[in-house]
């Protein structure tokens, strides 16, 4: 089938408000549809950790008493543990909010009488929380730390060591305009983690517990139009909930949007085509109204389709229109409008790698006796996408090959609240390296990461769940599964289904049902059938690191999605005998048992390694799991970035690269991971962050950086060497030297002496010189494609580290408190050249009119505050996060002293 997908913007303009408090009513006259980000001005207060916290909670829990550090990766999830309820948990209250998503009404939920919480303080109008710490949303509590430094902390290194644990309250308060009486006004929170719910003026209005989840409530029966109103949201997030770092708090944006009560609904629009080319794409819009009147109302819908530029900005005149049959609606019902036409000449979107991305955008009004209701603007792409057996992945009819990586949500120093421009910047560094593609891990993105990857060209694996009704933690979100599934998945896709980049839905991932039989494919089928019930036009995967071809569960996978199995799982040499799940090469087995699917790689490699740290001795494999002092060193707690080990079930890049060439048929697959994140810092879980990625946390380039763009972009002419050449206790020994190169041969120079030129091999994907007996001086590769010179590159000793250089990604950021420079600071020899093993404590300030909101250097180990003012670097290089004061134009002038060496400083403009 093929098909166009649009992106609901179901409003305009975000304004953040400095007030206390968040005036409607300063909304343009005559605007019907308004929606306004109300991220300014809150209050925020959190429990101590020693502190009673109050008993508004949604649910009982179970025990959780079991060191998530001490369990594997990829360890066989357990059954869950039944607890007995009490009377006063809030889940009657907070269920019927997700009742727009259960489509079945006999099982939507009833909300009890009582209004829970009325008499605690922190929701009622006259508390006084002035003494509570002023935030602006996206928030996250915990990424300021402290960091939880002992043994067996309460966070341990799987959730990132820091104090993500605990009960929050936010308030906020809303003055609405008393001309706004008559509309519907919704609160829509892209994402808070977890267990949220929400009062207004003492009044329990509903919630949601899925923490990635984004959801609206209906404020409307519990406003004061005309005066000011207390909103108060707690949010709760137990220990022990995650295998990664969740964040805390309400990390995404929150929005107030005030609609008549006839107005197109919550992600109501769907497009899809019967023919798509690049000389014709045939239309189909649907449009979803609701009426919340008290009586029938004949409505009419029409849309008017124009292009977008590579702003995002309307081009151009109308291309298309649509207009649908008068509609009679009945009174608190919804209408379903269809509408067709046939957009001539399309400019089709594509991932970056194969043409330009295009977009277009929809403009809807609904109308009632010929007064305009409601305008809905709709952000689109036209393409056809397929999946075949034989030839992989196609987009408008050309084959794609995913080029992609795993992504967890988030920022690093900066943690899980959402900031478009750090989410820039990591999709910017994985297009150079050739990357096309993003799998969500584990779970729903942001909403502008996706209109990111829209607007960047990017493939995306859309996944919503880690488990399901089998435990990975004790207090994961299996807990909330069995009452929320239908409606968690069923909002994912109303949100998701109309961007383009999205080309699959994957709804489990390494879930414990792989080992349930017939009892877990049945829920893999509920699932399958809600995905084909809410969007027909694409198709599902399952991310499988057990399940086999005979087994009930991959068939309800569309595509068959393997995590780690299609190179083998433990069966190398190196890797017989170690613990956990063991498989031969699954790839031709289940290509073999389902001919007519398409085959992704959902996971594969897992390989580790610390930026610039190189362990010897090498190991001569291509492939090995790290163990202390082969590849780890147990004292340090990095992991030697010659980038040949990796974790117990992984694999290195060379083993996963030589799989897929070995069967083409594969439609390409997504590295773990494409940069480091905080938490699951396999082998050493003393640490606070990752080694998986390909980018560090900081976001500087590890030596793997090159592997996959030597592989990802061929025709780009690059060499790459490694290691660094600063090894004064090593003159005399042996310190092997590799090369990536997009090249096919090499030949290396030391102090001008050739060492011999290579030639790569079938299934060979770097040259390796390891009997090279170090000295001092200069390293230097040719390298050569076709017999012809290709690329170079020359390595010298330093000499010791005199200064400091800066260099930021912007020159000029936007003054409006939101926009983000990125500075490196590099620590150099007199020529100017980064000193490669460098770790020198720099201190930084800033003047004018921005702030340094955090500080990494991409050291899993460093437990030092991302907030804090000084920071060792790491390896050379240490990198600060300038952010503009909003409203205040002018100069940002950035420094940063070292010992014994001159301050160095550098000038950001922050421009309206």
């Amino acid at each position: 089938m093929t098909f166009f997908t649009i992106n609901p913007k179901s409003g305009f303009l975000m304004l953040a408000v400095l007030l206390c408090f968040f005036d409607v009513h300063a909304q343009r006259k005559g605007v019907d549809r308004q929606r306004e980000a109300i991220n300014t001005g809150w209050k925020f207060y959190k429990y101590d950790q020693q502190q009673q916290t109050d008993h508004l909670i949604y649910d009982d829990r179970p025990a959780a008493d079991v060191d998530l550090d001490k369990i594997a990766a990829d360890a066989k999830p357990t059954e869950a543990i039944k607890v007995q309820g009490q009377k006063d948990v809030l889940k009657a209250f907070i269920l019927p909010s997700g009742n727009d998503f259960i489509k079945d009404p006999s099982k939507r939920y009833k909300r009890p009488a009582g209004n829970p919480g009325a008499d605690f303080p922190f929701v009622q109008k006259g508390f006084d929380d002035s003494a509570w710490e002023s935030v602006n949303l996206p928030h996250d509590w915990a990424i300021a730390g402290p960091f939880y430094t002992e043994n067996n902390p309460i966070i341990g290194g799987g959730m990132g060591r820091l104090p993500v644990q605990g009960v929050g309250w936010y308030r906020k308060k809303l003055r609405i305009s008393s001309y706004d009486r008559g509309k519907n006004v919704y609160l829509e929170v892209d994402g808070a983690m977890s267990y949220a719910m929400v009062w207004l003026n003492g009044k329990l209005v509903g919630g949601w517990p899925y923490g990635y989840a984004s959801w609206r409530i209906d404020l409307t029966p519990y406003l004061i139009f005309g005066s000011e109103n207390q909103l108060a949201i707690r949010v709760d997030n137990p220990a022990s909930s995650s295998r990664w770092y969740p964040g805390a708090g309400i990390y995404r944006n929150v929005w107030l949007t005030k609609v008549n009560p006839v107005h197109v609904a919550n992600w109501g629009t769907f497009v899809k085509t019967s023919e798509v080319s690049s000389k014709r794409a045939k239309l189909n819009l649907e449009v979803r109204v609701k009426n919340n009147t008290r009586s029938n109302q004949a409505i009419e819908v029409s849309t008017a389709i124009y292009r977008l530029d590579t702003a995002g900005n309307k081009k151009g005149n109308v291309i298309s229109t649509l207009k649908s049959p008068l509609l009679n609606v009945k009174a608190n019902a919804d209408g379903l409008f269809v509408g067709e036409t046939v957009i001539n000449n399309p400019k089709l979107w594509y991932p970056y790698d194969l043409n330009t991305p295009n977009r277009y955008v929809a403009i809807t009004s609904v109308k009632i006796a010929g007064k305009e209701m409601d305008t809905y603007q709709t952000e689109f792409g036209i393409r056809e996408v397929k999946f075949d057996a034989q030839e992989g992945l196609l987009i408008n009819g050309m084959r794609v090959n995913i080029k992609g990586v795993n992504q967890h949500a988030d920022l690093g120093s900066l943690g899980m609240a959402f900031n478009y421009r750090a989410a820039e910047r990591q999709l910017q560094m994985l297009k150079e390296m050739g990357c096309n593609a993003i799998r969500m891990a584990h779970n729903p993105p942001a909403p502008e990461l996706l209109e990111l990857a829209d607007k960047m060209g990017f493939l995306v694996v859309d996944e919503i769940y880690d488990s399901w009704e089998r435990k990975k933690t004790p207090l994961d979100f299996h807990l909330i599964f069995p009452e929320w599934y239908e409606q968690d998945l069923r909002a994912l896709i109303r949100r998701d289904k109309n961007h383009p980049s999205v080309i699959l839905w994957s709804y489990g991932n390494e879930v414990g049902e792989q080992y349930t039989d017939a009892d877990g494919a049945a829920v893999a089928k509920k699932l399958h059938d809600i995905v084909k019930d809410e969007d027909p036009t694409r198709l599902t995967t399952l991310a499988m690191n057990y399940a086999k071809p005979n087994m009930p569960l991959p068939q309800y996978s569309d595509v068959i999605g393997l995590n780690y199995q299609g190179e083998g799982i433990r069966d190398a040499d190196a890797y017989k005998g170690l613990k956990g799940i063991t498989t031969t090469p699954m790839f031709p087995v289940f290509h073999e048992k389902f001919p007519d699917r398409a085959i992704i790689s959902t996971e594969n490699a897992a390989a580790i390694s610390s930026r610039g740290e190189y362990l010897f001795p090498v190991n001569g494999n291509s492939s090995f799991p790290v163990k202390d002092n082969l590849g780890g060193n147990p004292l340090t707690h990095q992991v030697s970035a010659y980038e040949l080990y990796s974790v117990d079930f992984g694999a290195s890049a060379d083993k996963v690269f030589a799989s897929l060439e070995r069967n083409k048929y594969v439609a390409g697959g997504f590295a773990w991971t494409g940069w480091d994140y905080l938490g699951e810092p396999t082998p050493y879980y003393s640490s606070r962050s990752s080694y998986f990625g390909i980018i560090d946390m900081a976001g500087f380039k590890k030596d793997r950086f090159y592997l996959y763009q030597s592989q990802w972009l061929p025709e780009k002419p690059m060499v790459h060497l490694l290691p660094h050449w600063n090894w004064s206790d090593r003159v005399g020994k042996v310190t092997p030297v590799h090369v990536f190169t997009s090249g096919d041969e090499a030949e290396l120079f030391l102090n001008g002496k050739s060492l011999g030129r290579k030639k790569l091999g079938p299934f060979e994907y770097r040259l390796r010189w390891d009997e090279v007996v170090y000295e001092p001086g200069t390293l230097t590769v040719q390298a050569y494609k076709n017999g012809e010179e290709w690329a170079k590159e020359t390595l010298s000793t330093t000499k010791a580290a005199v200064a400091l250089q800066l260099i930021a990604d912007r020159g000029t950021i936007q003054a409006d408190g939101k926009d983000l420079s990125f500075v490196t600071v590099k620590v150099v020899d007199e020529q100017g050249i980064t000193v490669p093993d460098a770790k020198q404590l720099l201190k930084f300030s800033v003047e004018g009119a921005g702030e340094i909101v955090a500080a990494d250097n991409g050291d899993a180990t460093d437990m030092n505050s991302f907030t804090a003012k000084e920071r060792k670097a790491f390896n050379g290089l240490c990198l600060l996060i300038i952010r503009s004061k909003k409203d205040i134009p002018g100069t940002i002038k950035v420094n940063v002293t070292a010992e014994g060496m001159k301050e160095a400083s550098i000038v950001i403009e922050s421009k309206k």
